[in-house]
């Protein structure tokens, strides 16, 4: 990243199936990322990607790619400088299109920030980014404290489907993206040196 350039944030929207309501958490977040402007944003939506299940036959780890998907995820994550997750939870735990999402790789993921936006009823989504926060780990990234957690998030939707955040929600993603900014300029000299 030039001195002049912005750092690139990529935002995932985890949900993949008909009628979700991530699209519109994802889109709320991207709009409020561009507004803040301190951050390039990738909007990157998991039902466009179309990734199937993990179908590498080499370890991510040794990044010898053979499919042309893998090597487009690849590319697109290795050009994020931080990355957050916009997930809802299914059954106590992450969305598996999220978890293959993940899998896929392993250094392109390496030493970034990440920050989790959750939704869903009354547990707002949390057991989800406490199950993604354990594979997050392991991918060497480094999840902020700094969080969304939108409970309800139906009723935050009006007549025509448009969500309507909060304040709590707002001030929620500004704290997000500060920190995500204070630890990627720490984790710059990690990836830099790897």
């Amino acid at each position: 990243m030039s001195s002049e350039s912005l750092p690139t944030l990529a935002v995932i929207v985890a949900s993949t199936r008909p009628g979700r309501l991530g699209i519109k958490v994802g889109e709320w977040f991207r709009s409020l990322a561009l507004k803040d402007g301190r951050f390039d944003i990738d909007f990157i939506d998991l039902a466009e990607v179309g990734l199937p299940f993990f179908d590498e036959p080499k370890h991510p780890r040794l990044q010898q790619y053979v499919h042309q998907h893998t090597k487009e995820w690849s590319a697109r994550i290795d050009a994020a400088d931080a990355v957050v997750l916009v997930t809802p939870e299914y059954n106590f735990g992450m969305p598996a299109t999220l978890k293959n999402a993940l899998d896929f790789l392993h250094k392109e993921w390496a030493h970034k920030a990440v920050g989790i936006v959750s939704y869903g009823g009354v547990s707002a989504g949390l057991r989800s980014a406490e199950m993604t926060r354990r594979v997050l780990a392991a991918l060497s990234m480094f999840p902020v404290n700094a969080a969304v957690s939108i409970p309800f998030v139906m009723n935050l939707l009006d007549e025509d489907g448009e969500l309507h955040a909060n304040e709590a929600m707002e001030d929620g993603a500004t704290a997000m993206l500060d920190e995500l900014l204070r630890v990627d300029k720490g984790l710059r000299v990690l990836r830099s040196a790897g």
